[in-house]
């Protein structure tokens, strides 16, 4: 017979390793991924074929990263993905047509992203307009204004956008450097920032955030504004994996962004979210997408099952609520 201490350790027991799958789930999918792929598909752990890997997740990944702010602090961006063009091709456009130094126009893409950022967090915060409809707004507006100053065509990128695109070596692309800095940025600000702890305040209670004395509207500002310079970073390594920026470029990337968060372990209702999750929940969408595309599967099958993983995803997010 049991006694009452060992009762109590074999059931911390249980909690733990129960609260180690739950915050570890995105991992062990991943790790399940890999194994099979590696399996079905024999040259998908070429050394050549997971740099693809890397480098095919860095755009969503460090876009994936601006979202985790906003998600965290409740929010929603669904501009991301035109707000990375827009800024692209300002900074495109700068070097070519306006004849612009590459890293002035670098600079003045970086700065329309977060101006682009800087009115959602307005619109949100002092407009109090709900975000969903508020970068909705922006997701338009962003790519008209795309479609404008390309008129519709893609534009050459400068030098220094260019690699952003690169090898620095054979086996060090810079896209993947970029993303990992900028997983560190995120993980930096999100544990080790006032604004970062005012993030899960805010997601968790923000009515409880104001009141214990956190300026609820201008950290808002600053998490859009972040969300808009990570989307203008991401716009530049895809104008510079392609050598020019086009009007149609990121085209529903804000969902894989968002789907990355989630799958990451992130709550969409707030309060909850890690830079790690987010690197993981992107490294799973680009390791599905890669396996399939090496198993030979249609492109229009691919979109399923992504979609089918993305719901489940969600699904597990709201039973792991209800149970704690």
């Amino acid at each position: 017979m049991s006694s009452p201490g060992t009762t109590t350790t074999a059931g911390g027991r249980q909690v733990s390793v129960r609260r180690v799958l739950a915050d570890n789930g995105a991992l062990a999918g991943l790790l399940v991924l890999v194994v099979a792929l590696s399996v079905l598909a024999p040259t998908f752990l070429s050394t050549q074929n997971l740099l693809n890997v890397g480098v095919q997740a860095a755009v969503v990944a460090v876009l994936a990263f601006g979202s985790t702010f906003v998600i965290v602090s409740g929010g929603i961006d669904l501009s991301v993905g035109s707000v990375a063009a827009l800024s692209a091709m300002v900074g495109a456009w700068s070097s070519a047509e306006a004849g612009l130094p590459g890293p002035v126009a670098l600079l003045l893409g970086l700065l329309t992203g977060v101006l682009a950022g800087l009115v959602n967090g307005a619109l949100v915060a002092y407009g109090r307009l709900p975000a969903f409809i508020a970068t909705l707004a922006m997701l338009s507006v962003a790519r008209g204004l795309t479609l404008v100053v390309s008129q519709g065509s893609p534009t050459t990128t400068p030098d220094v956008v260019g690699f952003l695109g690169s090898n620095l070596a054979p086996y060090l692309p810079m896209p993947l450097l970029v993303m990992l800095v900028f997983f560190g940025v995120t993980g930096f600000v999100l544990s080790r920032t006032y604004s970062g702890r005012a993030m899960y305040a805010i997601g968790g209670n923000e009515e409880a955030a104001r009141l214990s004395g956190i300026d609820v509207r201008r950290q808002k500002l600053v998490v859009y504004a972040l969300s808009g310079l990570f989307a203008a970073v991401a716009g530049m390594l895809l104008a510079g994996r392609l050598s020019s920026a086009g009007p149609q470029a990121a085209v529903g990337y804000e969902l894989d962004a968002i789907a990355a968060v989630v799958i990451g372990g992130a709550s969409l209702s707030g309060g909850v979210g890690r830079a790690t999750g987010t690197l993981v929940g992107a490294l799973v969408l680009a390791v599905l997408r890669n396996g399939l595309n090496q198993l030979q599967v249609s492109p229009f099958w691919q979109q399923v099952v992504i979609g089918s993983v993305i719901a489940l995803a969600v699904l597990l997010d709201t039973l792991r609520r209800r149970t704690r």
